[in-house]
Order: C-alpha cells, then sequence, then structure tokens
C-alpha cells in the first residue's frame, strides 16, 4: 500500500483546493507507483505551525514509494510532485515539501 500524508495550515486550503489536491496526489501516486496512495489529510490547527516566527503557509506531503528509489529516478518524482501542490495549493516553491520515500523495511 502506498501512504501519504498532507500537512496543511488551517484557513489556507480551500475544499476545492483540498479535492483538486487529493485527486491530484492519487494521481500521482497511481502514475508513479501502479496504485492510488491511502491519504492522511491533516490540518494543523490556526496559531499551531510557525515559520521564523510567523504563522506558517507550508504544507508537506509525505509518501513512501513501492519499491527503493535511485536519485535518478527519486529527483523528478519530488519535481512533479511539488510542482501539483505549487500549482493547486497555490503556494510558492519554498512554501511546499515534499518527501518520497522507500518502502520500511
Amino acid at each position: 500500500m502506498i501512504n501519504c500524508t498532507c500537512m496543511v495550515q488551517a484557513g489556507q486550503i480551500s475544499a476545492e483546493q483540498e479535492a483538486a489536491l487529493r485527486a491530484e496526489t492519487s494521481a500521482f501516486g497511481a502514475r508513479s507507483f501502479g496504485s492510488e496512495p491511502s491519504i492522511n489529510w491533516i490540518t494543523v490547527p490556526e496559531g499551531s505551525g510557525f515559520t521564523a516566527y510567523e504563522p506558517s503557509t507550508s504544507v508537506l506531503v509525505t509518501m513512501n514509494a513501492d519499491r527503493s528509489l535511485s536519485l535518478e529516478e527519486r529527483e523528478p518524482l519530488l519535481r512533479e510532485l511539488g510542482d501539483i501542490w505549487i500549482e493547486h495549493a497555490n503556494r510558492g516553491p519554498d512554501e511546499v515539501v515534499t518527501v518520497i520515500s522507500d518502502p520500511q523495511s
């Protein structure tokens, strides 16, 4: 199973954006790893996430791969996943953190 965790700040992602992000992230998982990921959507309560002493505008997306990935394979996948979130969450590249980890042993 492909697991994906998406952490967003309360009040910064609309219901429409969330629906698009879930759909695009699921499609990415299916395309990249052969199955749609199970998405765990976590909303960080307002006032609980900070960057440089200011309320955070960052999002964090982690997904586990179905196999070990080489750097040559991982880097374009990270870029594609990040681009999805930059576009649909309306965030800058410095506000999107993506992780694609190898399977746990």
